[in-house]
């Protein structure tokens, strides 16, 4: 019989870690943001346009470390220690390959890359030397999520969710000290807020290495070094571009989204954006909860009992829907009053709470997706989730938001229809294969038969 508080104190104490770590992350980009600010509109035009590419850019390695926190999990649920570090070991190697291929590409594309998405050869010229900081900074930041997969795989969230705190908050120093010469420190400007993402990932990657290989050494023998097994490797590789398309397709289509909006004029986009950051406080616990199902089902497959593994990934998902669903009622109620804080301009803040009023409950559709998706990770059934993440996207979400902002001519609301239909559709053919999945035939994710996968009945 299914017991809805049996493992609650288990699930929070990995999930509120979890949410620290993805909240930081949001807070400390949009805290930069604000001090960056005072450097001007093109300034803020620049940085922002930035972090878009980093974000797509990001997706595309994101499975990196997705993949190595599945694996891990199995592993460390079935008590095989070494090949979790092997495993770990092998991307890293990787990471390392890619380190000087994604420095190369930030020297090269930077300014191509400001051209093409904001079509001015003078914001380009401003950006290009930030871009390029944040291209190198994004490569150092791959060490510190792959350890962080690690981490998380064998059940310690709070070790990442700390040094990401930190490492934000080292982040947002430099980026007020450097941009304007505060403390000593010389006045860099733009360059200044590029350098102080850097020594923020800088940061997180050092102490997450220190971790690996100096703190747990002694328990799980990380500084053993582990030879480059062709087999597990391409295994890492393939888990990680499936996941990895995964999440690429989820940002593209955003940014595709965000497009159709900007065509709205600059009210609808500026609205836009602050309702998705409002939004964020309902997408990070969803993120959150998600990676927490990922451990749990994960562990559970690899300790041979699948069955057990559903029913933690059932009980994460009620958890992080009462979680949702509170957040939700809050911003229904007080969405007028929570957009005013952000803007003073009426119209502006009127058309931010009418779109919070109808899309206050879409975090708990995001949330089942997160949460849902997090399960099937455990499993490894990380091909249906690359599928369904394009067919999802791009023959829906895209099709729907040109339809109902431009065909229909429902503007803003017709956009944020079409984000809601979307995620609850994509919501429902995940949680369909999820509770649809033969778990009797779940197994460890192996190198040696890659191509098997969780059936569907």
């Amino acid at each position: 019989m299914f017991k809805p508080f049996k493992n609650a104190k288990l699930i929070l104490s990995l999930a509120i870690p979890n949410i620290f770590s993805f909240a930081t992350a949001t807070v400390t980009g949009a805290i930069n943001l604000i001090l960056v600010g005072g450097l001007g509109g093109a300034v803020i035009a620049v940085v922002g346009v930035t972090n878009i590419i980093m974000y797509n850019a990001w997706a595309i390695f994101s499975g990196l470390g997705h993949s190595i926190n599945y694996l891990v999990a199995q592993s460390y649920g079935a008590g095989n220690h070494r090949q979790a570090v092997e495993r770990t070991h092998i991307t890293l190697y990787v990471v390392s390959g890619l380190f000087l291929a994604i420095v190369l590409a930030g020297l090269i594309g930077s300014w191509p890359l400001l051209m093409l998405v904001t079509g001015s050869a003078e914001l380009a010229d401003l950006g290009a030397g930030y871009a390029k900081l944040r291209f190198t900074a994004l490569a150092i930041g791959l060490f510190s999520f792959v350890i962080s997969g690690f981490l998380r795989g064998i059940g310690d969230t709070r070790t990442p969710a700390l040094l990401t705190v930190l490492g934000g908050v080292l982040m947002v120093f430099f980026t007020y000290a450097l941009t304007y010469g505060h403390f000593g420190f010389p006045e860099l400007g733009l360059t200044g807020a590029g350098v102080a993402f850097l020594i923020g990932e800088a940061f997180g990657a050092a102490g997450s290495l220190f971790v690996f290989f100096v703190l747990l050494h002694k328990k799980m023998r990380t500084r053993k070094p582990a030879p480059f097994d062709r087999k597990e490797a391409r295994l890492i590789l393939e888990e990680s571009g499936k996941l990895g398309l995964t999440e690429f397709a989820l940002s593209l289509s955003m940014f595709i989204f965000t497009v159709f909006v900007g065509r709205l004029g600059t009210v609808a986009l500026a609205a836009n954006e602050v309702a998705l950051n409002i939004m964020s406080l309902g997408f990070m616990p969803a993120f959150a909860f998600g990676a927490t199902a990922t451990i749990l089902v994960g562990q559970e497959i690899g300790r041979g009992n699948p069955l057990g593994g559903r029913r933690f990934g059932t009980e994460t998902a009620v958890y992080g829907g009462i979680f949702l669903l509170t957040i939700g009622i809050l911003e229904f109620m007080f969405a007028l009053p929570i957009a005013k804080i952000y803007t003073d301009e009426p119209e502006i803040y009127t058309l931010v709470a009418k779109l919070i009023s109808v899309s206050a409950f879409l975090q708990l559709f995001d949330g089942l997706l997160n949460f849902y998706a997090g399960g099937l990770r455990g499993i490894g059934d990380t091909g249906f989730l690359m599928k369904s993440s394009i067919v999802c996207g791009f023959a829906l979400f895209v099709p729907l938001a040109a339809l109902f902002i431009f065909g229909f001519g429902w503007g803003s609301m017709g956009a944020w229809l079409s984000l809601y239909l979307y995620l609850t559709i994509f919501a429902a053919v995940v949680m369909y294969r999820y509770y649809r999945t033969d778990w009797l035939s779940v197994r460890l994710k192996s190198a040696d038969d890659r191509a098997a996968g969780p059936a569907a009945v």
